[in-house]
């Protein structure tokens, strides 16, 4: 059984003669819109693809692992310098380990290279020597050092000028501090013990 269809008037084209219906017109125009929404759900796929994938990690924006260890190496160096937290601290377990240990702290500004790489969405992956109750835990590292939430503050402090020196803009070094400021109670979690 045939529908009935009324033509609306021919379409001509050069050599070919079409007869247009409603139905064709109507098919026609559902196929055009469509297309139009196919198109404009890509172009909006599209748009947010490339939304993604220009914007980088903050592993990325620090400029990858040998900036990140630049920045440690320095780091580093300043908290054993530092007067509170450092060689001459009123933390005897903190004094002790930049008078005593420093042999390892080649070994510590690697695995703080390794946390700050992974914690920042890079590439390498972190493991600690004394696991914490997270991958990236830090309690039992800090355990024995007993550190204050005022010594932890002044690390911080530490850090911030550290990216001040590299010059890290205001963003990466508002990240970089939060996420270091993040594990406040696990590194204080030896003083509030004792």
């Amino acid at each position: 059984m045939y529908a009935q269809t009324k033509a609306i008037g021919p379409v001509v084209v050069p050599g070919v003669s079409i007869s247009l219906t409603r139905r064709n017109l109507v098919a026609g125009l559902a196929l055009i819109a469509g297309a139009a929404t196919a198109l404009v759900a890509a172009d909006n796929a599209d748009a947010e693809t490339k939304q993604s994938v220009t914007e980088k990690s903050l592993y990325e924006r620090l400029g990858g692992v040998f900036a990140i260890a630049a920045v440690v190496d320095h780091f580093s160096e300043a908290v054993v310098k530092n007067p509170i937290v450092g060689k001459k601290s009123k933390n005897p377990q903190l004094r002790k380990w930049h008078t005593k240990n420093l042999e390892r702290l080649p070994g510590l500004k690697f695995m703080r290279t390794l946390w700050v790489c992974d914690i920042s969405g890079g590439p390498f992956k972190f493991s600690a020597t004394k696991p914490g109750t997270t991958p990236l835990g830090l309690e039992e590292a800090h355990r024995d050092l007993r550190i204050s939430p005022s010594e932890f503050d002044e690390v911080a402090a530490e850090l911030g000028r550290t990216l001040d020196y590299f010059k890290i803009p205001k963003r990466e070094k508002t990240e970089v501090l939060s996420a270091f400021a993040a594990h406040k109670n696990e590194v204080t979690a030896g003083y509030k013990r004792s």
